[in-house]
């Protein structure tokens, strides 16, 4: 398909006077539908209307993301596109080169964003020479997360490995607590499988596995290990699990039904928004391992047509990259900021030691992007890993034999 280069929206402003006069409106589509994610995107609505813009919410629940695409894909065929849409990664590479999103380096320049923002997550801004997207966020991905209260009836601290998780585990469940809440989803098998990679693979495996799909990497004994592993967290989970939404997981820990919920820090934003504070109701330390997986949410604006409509998508970018939406939207989602000029001061615990954690990942090379959520691989290879994810924690499929079945669904959709 022959791409058509779409004009900047702000340097269309530069050359139409009458686009700067246009108010600005956007309709915009989303995923952020529990309770800590609607009062952050609700944060964006009301710095939009303060700017003079008319917000049209389009949220669409469900799939971490997967029900949100799909209405993506319908919008889009009928000619229909919306405003802005969340949309990261790879996924954000696949609509530009389908031609459907607008350039938007003329706002990125203005503000300067190359200069605020990580090397790493500026990449997933860009599309070829131009800016296509506009961070929001940093989220952990490998984080787990505990009820204080419960952990300390117990005398079970934060485990530090896989084996302590799983010695904590056996005694709550003796105790008759449910060891691990989880929702029987395929995304939220996939992050935990991750998180469980990282801890048993290390970085390096990690990425030879699950960026650059080596074959040895996801046939290795390790990879055994990894699959073993997951069959044990199988037997910490209770026999409702299936078809749980991640924020109902999250209440089972709050509540104390359950202790550990293994999560991305989005969970946290759970936690804050029920009025719960870390290392007093809650504890948050990453899973067993060493390095970072990284999930970022970004805002694509997708060609539209009208001037209103252009205005809407200026105005968007430019404020989500603001520093005062990147504090305000982080403290209520739970993630840190993109930017890393915003300080950090009325941020938690679990906030510092993520951009902390960050940090020394960016230097020593550990820090990777998640394959579960959309940051490593494109639709096709996750889905694929997903698939065989899925099928061995729902069955009794052995490891070898997911292990096999993982090599061979990985060759099959390249």
């Amino acid at each position: 398909m022959k791409r058509i280069k779409l004009v900047a929206v702000a340097a269309v402003i530069l050359v139409n006077p009458s686009l700067a006069l246009a108010e600005p409106e956007a309709e915009v589509l989303h995923w952020w539908t529990s309770g800590g994610e609607a009062k952050s995107v609700a944060v964006l609505q009301q710095e939009f209307a303060d700017n003079g813009g008319t917000w049209t919410d389009m949220p669409v629940a469900g799939g971490g993301g997967d029900a949100a695409m799909t209405a993506l894909r319908a919008r889009v065929l009928s000619g229909n596109a919306p405003t802005a849409v969340q949309l990261k990664g790879p996924a954000i590479q696949e609509w530009y080169e389908e031609g459907a999103l607008a350039d938007i380096s003329a706002v990125a320049e203005a503000e300067g964003w190359a200069d605020v923002l990580p090397a790493s997550i500026a990449d997933h801004m860009r599309c070829e020479d131009s800016w296509c997207a506009a961070p929001v966020n940093v989220h952990r991905v490998d984080w787990i997360w505990a009820n204080a209260d419960v952990l300390k009836a117990n005398d079970i601290s934060m485990p530090g490995t896989w084996q302590e998780f799983n010695a904590a585990a056996e005694k709550l469940q003796a105790a008759g607590i449910i060891p691990l809440a989880h929702g029987g989803q395929a995304w939220q098998d996939a992050t935990v499988f991750e998180a469980v990679a990282l801890g048993i693979l290390g970085a390096d495996e990690f990425r030879k596995a699950f960026v650059e799909l080596d074959e040895a990497a996801l046939t290795s004994d390790a990879m055994v290990a990894v699959f073993d592993q997951m069959r044990t967290l199988r037997g910490h989970v209770d026999r409702n699990f299936s078809g749980r939404d991640w924020n109902l997981a999250t209440a089972m820990v709050m509540n104390g039904e359950a202790a550990f919920q293994i999560m991305g820090d989005w969970a946290k934003g759970e936690f804050l928004a029920a009025g719960k504070a870390p290392g007093v109701d809650f504890l948050c330390a990453s899973t067993p391992g060493d390095g970072f997986l990284y999930n970022v949410d970004s805002f694509a604006m997708f060609n539209v047509d009208g001037e209103d409509r252009q205005a809407g998508q200026a105005l968007l970018a430019r404020l989500i990259v603001g520093k005062n939406f990147q504090k305000v939207f982080n403290l209520n989602k739970g993630s840190i900021p993109a930017r890393t000029d915003v300080p950090l001061d009325e941020f938690d615990s679990c906030a510092h030691l993520s951009a902390d954690d960050m940090s020394a990942s960016s230097q020593n090379g550990s820090l990777l992007p998640s394959y579960a959520h959309g940051m490593a691989l494109r639709g096709a290879q996750a889905g694929a890993i997903t698939d065989v994810v899925t099928a061995h924690f729902n069955s009794d499929m052995s490891s070898a034999d997911a292990v096999n079945m993982l090599a061979a669904a990985v060759a099959n959709s390249m």
